[in-house]
This record gives structure tokens, C-alpha cells and sequence, in this order.
């Protein structure tokens, strides 16, 4: 990003967050000074992940002035930056988190934060899961977080994913490729794929992860941080899940404007596809759902499909802290 741009960018963000703004507290009583100005936070190529971009500026009231931004790959490569110890915390999906914390990947799980992402798009003449057996299903790369999540919708409603779907992966080609020239019979969307196929009038959406039973009955996409960041820095972690979750906020109550600063700020080219990514997800959800529910879920659904071996007790134990939520949640109230 320019630097006009990210001035731009941010101006803009100063004026549909003044309010909020206006209601952090730079210094709340009984939380103490920062144990660190810096704050480094995972830069996927996901727009949906709104509440981490436009967080910056929050950020900054909350007292941190250097916010970094670190580039990953794909979604998938977040917890091995964070591994390497160039991150501090990242925004990514629940499923995710938990196949790497089986194979001890260092992750702490702070929050909840927004309900959506994913939709399974089909050919035209499939009405259901069910009737995907027997049919070819694009996927990103054996274990990638779209196959993983694909596995258990299959499974949920029956299916052995290993004998009744045809999986296809192309290095070459992306699953939403695929998919529009004919090769395969589904795949599962992630924004801004979703939107471009609805533009496009291609296919049908068999599961809206947003609001379809049960995935939209849990957080899609969770905050965790690096366990020496939280261990060491406890001030600093909940001033951090403090703007993030007031992002969140703002993607809910004003994601006209939050779709505009995220193309003036050059994360999305596309104004009404990230307009309709904001729409269409929860970003009003962190106060209202439980996170550790979402822990739970997907990880007995994660266990019974053969990815993990971790029970949900043992991961709620020892690879979450909600104490900083809990407290943001009587904090901020609506």
C-alpha cells in the first residue's frame, strides 16, 4: 500500500470510527500501561477478514504505534509465521486453528469474532450434500482448510468422503476454475469467489456457511495470538482483541463505508464484492455466540473425521484464554 493510499485509508476509517473512537480507553483503570507499542498481525489474502485491516487505527488509540502487517502466502500459512515467531496475532478459521494445534503448532484461541465465509457452490441439477456422491469436488490441496471443511459437511450428512466423493486437485488451477470451465461438479467458495459466481449467474449454492445449520451456528473465523504475546503481554493482548472486536463492530453497522476503505486502501479491487462479503457475514455475532462452543464443535467434528486426535477438553485447556473477552464483553457492552 502507498502511503497516500494508507493516509487515505485511514483518514476515512478516523471518520466512520469517531465515535468509537471517542469511547476507547487509552488507559482503562486497574488494566496498567502497555508492556509493548508494537503489535504484528497477519496479512492473508481474505477480505472477509475485514476486522484486522480496519483495526489500525483503533489500534493506535489504544496506544500501540507500531502496527505491522506481516504478508502470508495463502490463508492456510498463517500459523507457521506465527510459529516462526514473525507474528504476534491472526484472524483465521476455527477448523484451521485446531488441526494445527493437534500437531502443536503454538496457538492460543482469544475470540469469536464474525460468522460466515465459506459457501459449497454446485452445478446446476444438485440440490443437496447427498447428491454429491459419485461426483467430482475441486480442492485447493490435500489438508488445506476448504478440503478439510468440505470433509466434514460430506460427513455430516453421511457421506464417506473417501469413497463417495471424487476429489480433484489441479496445482495449476484453482478449485473456482475448475468449476466454471466444467471440470468438477462443486467446490467450496471463499471470498471473493462467492461473490464473482453470483455476478456471474454460475452454479448454486448448496451451503451458506453464513446462515445455514450448523456451521452458522458458530464463529466461522477466530482471534488467536502467539502464547508468549498473551503470556507475557496481558495489557497489550486485550487492548488488541479491543479493536478488533470494535472493527467488528464497524464491519456490522457500516460496511458501505468499510467496503470503500477496504479498495481505497488497496485490499480488494472490488467495491460491491466486498460490500456483499460484509453483508452477508456476522460481524455482529462476538458478543452473542460462544466461543468455546465453537472450540467444541469442531473439534469432536474434526476427531470423528480422523484430523485430530486432541479431545475438546484438552484444547479448551490448554490452548485458549478467554479471560480478556469476558471482560471486553461486560466492557462493551451494546
Amino acid at each position: 500500500m502507498t502511503i497516500q493510499t494508507r493516509r487515505r485509508f485511514l483518514a476515512g476509517l478516523s471518520g466512520i470510527g469517531a465515535a468509537a473512537l471517542v469511547r476507547v480507553p487509552r488507559a482503562q483503570a486497574g488494566e496498567g500501561p502497555l508492556e509493548t507499542t508494537a503489535v504484528r498481525i497477519v496479512k492473508s489474502p481474505a477480505v472477509c477478514i475485514a476486522p484486522q485491516y480496519v483495526a489500525e487505527e483503533l489500534l493506535r488509540a489504544e496506544g500501540f504505534t507500531d502496527v505491522r502487517y506481516v504478508e502470508t502466502a495463502s490463508t492456510d500459512d498463517y500459523w507457521q509465521t506465527m510459529a516462526a515467531g514473525k507474528v504476534d496475532f491472526s484472524l483465521s478459521y476455527a477448523s484451521s486453528y485446531l488441526t494445527q494445534i493437534d500437531a502443536g503448532a503454538p496457538i492460543t484461541l482469544l475470540a469469536g469474532v464474525m460468522v460466515g465465509c465459506f459457501e459449497l457452490f454446485a452445478r446446476e441439477g444438485i440440490r443437496s450434500i447427498a447428491e454429491l456422491k459419485g461426483k467430482s469436488i475441486g480442492r485447493q490441496a490435500l489438508g488445506s482448510n476448504s478440503a478439510v471443511l468440505l470433509t466434514l459437511m460430506a460427513a455430516q450428512v453421511g457421506l464417506d468422503p473417501a469413497k463417495d466423493i471424487s476429489w480433484v486437485t489441479d496445482p495449476s488451477l484453482k478449485p473456482i476454475e475448475l468449476f466454471i470451465d466444467g471440470k468438477i461438479d462443486a467446490f467450496l467458495g471463499f471470498p471473493p469467489e462467492p461473490q464473482d459466481l453470483r455476478a456471474r449467474h454460475i452454479g448454486r449454492v448448496l451451503v451458506n456457511t453464513a446462515v445455514d445449520r450448523p456451521w452458522s451456528q458458530y464463529f466461522c473465523c477466530m482471534l488467536a495470538g502467539s502464547p508468549a504475546f498473551v503470556r507475557n503481554n496481558p495489557v497489550a493482548t486485550k487492548r488488541v482483541l479491543r479493536a478488533i472486536l470494535k472493527a467488528a463492530d464497524l464491519c456490522a453497522t457500516d460496511p458501505a463505508r468499510v467496503a470503500q476503505l477496504l479498495v481505497d486502501g488497496g485490499f480488494t479491487p472490488r467495491y460491491d464484492y466486498a460490500l456483499q462479503t460484509l453483508t452477508d457475514n456476522g460481524y455482529d455475532k462476538w458478543r452473542e455466540y460462544d466461543a468455546e462452543d465453537t472450540v467444541r464443535f469442531y473439534a469432536l467434528r474434526l476427531r470423528e473425521a480422523g484430523f485430530i486426535k486432541s479431545s475438546p477438553q484438552k484444547i479448551i485447556v490448554e490452548n485458549t484464554d478467554w479471560r480478556f473477552l469476558d471482560e471486553l464483553k461486560r466492557e462493551l457492552k451494546a
